[in-house]
């Protein structure tokens, strides 16, 4: 078990909603010009016949949508560990090409990486009629509120194409204020969470077996090269655990439930309902995120839809092995894409065999 922080982290990603009553500075408008660089892009991609996973950054060239994408990228690493992107382009394209505007996001971002057994670069966030209470079900197909929890890769993105009929709001909490307040009040529930936990990969892990586990004990807190990084998911830490053959108890449970209850803590929790257009780009190493659940439009056409991305960053922070090894698939890696993958960065029309990405 590596060794924790000794005293409080006083970094900007140590933040409280209440920082930002009176800053907005955490909202970045998307001006005129980067709007028009990426209809130029956009139409260059149309005339070549590329569209998302393809296109390249020479295929989609957008620099000064570049250079705002560099900046972002460290504020999300080494700032306050957040952005929203707010008037990305949306109309008057098609579902296709939203997605080739959002995959030139994430090629300049860092290398997106996969997000399930299909191999998905980028995910669909809506409702497909499932439930939480079923079996392996990830909480994005479902209308349900999601638990707080980090996802894999450096940063998780959701782009909002259109919001829920009523809720859906998204719930985002520093988990460098979480630390500090359990070193504060719960010291002895840290140890836990630094000895960590095996995972459920509930059947998207490379063997494909339904009670197959991360192969290390992944620490929910875990200090390397300097920072504090955290991996959270209360319900695939305790099913994972028990997969194992550990179920747990004691003071493992309570350490898992309390960092839960201090991310829905009014003066931890910090609330924000997406609007049509809106980019959310998050660390996974600092911010825990969450959603309350959401009534939908009838139309189909107006039903809640968010676009996701995972991205490791160029330059992002070294990560204990055993931390960052989360899917079986070594450092960082997305999940394994099996032969009938529908998606893999690289792989030319009709070959998407097994391939990590």
């Amino acid at each position: 078990m590596r060794l924790l922080p000794t005293t409080p982290i006083r970094t900007r990603a140590a933040w409280r909603p209440a920082d930002f009553a009176n800053d907005d500075s955490w909202i970045i408008p998307i001006s005129d010009e980067i709007k028009d660089e990426i209809a130029a892009a956009v139409s260059a991609c149309r005339k070549k016949g590329v569209g998302a996973y393809a296109a390249t950054q020479k295929d989609f060239a957008t620099p000064k949508f570049a250079a705002m994408l560099i900046g972002i990228a460290g504020e999300l690493d080494k700032g306050r560990g957040f952005v929203l992107l707010r008037g990305m382009p949306m109309d008057g394209y098609s579902a296709a090409e939203l997605k080739l505007i959002y995959w030139g996001l994430g090629i300049y971002l860092g290398t997106p990486i996969s997000q399930n057994g299909l191999g998905e670069l980028i995910s669909e966030v809506t409702d497909l009629g499932y439930s939480r209470k079923q079996a392996n079900v990830r909480g994005y197909t479902t209308r349900e509120g999601q638990s707080p929890h980090t996802d894999h890769g450096d940063v998780v993105g959701l782009m909002c194409v259109h919001p829920a009929k009523e809720g859906g709001r998204n719930v985002i909490a520093s988990t460098m204020t979480i630390f500090n307040e359990m070193r504060a009040t719960t010291p002895e529930l840290l140890p836990p969470l630094a000895e960590g936990f095996h995972f459920d990969l509930r059947g998207e892990g490379p063997t494909r077996d339904l009670n197959e586990v991360t192969r290390n004990r992944i620490p929910i807190f875990s200090y390397y090269d300097g920072n504090l990084s955290c991996k959270y998911n209360a319900k695939t830490a305790i099913r994972g655990m028990e997969k194992a053959g550990m179920p747990l108890d004691g003071l493992a449970l309570a350490a898992i439930e309390k960092v839960r209850e201090l991310t829905l803590r009014d003066d931890i929790r910090f609330d924000m309902d997406f609007r049509r257009g809106d980019v959310q780009l998050i660390s996974n190493h600092t911010v825990v995120h969450a959603r309350t659940g959401y009534t939908d439009w009838p139309e189909e056409e107006r039903r809640r839809r968010l676009y996701r991305l995972w991205v490791n960053l160029p330059n992002g922070r070294r990560l204990a092995p055993e931390f960052a090894d989360r899917t079986n698939m070594g450092y960082m890696a997305g999940f394994y894409a099996t032969a009938d993958a529908k998606y893999w960065a690289g792989a030319p029309e009709g070959d998407h065999g097994n391939h990590p990405v």
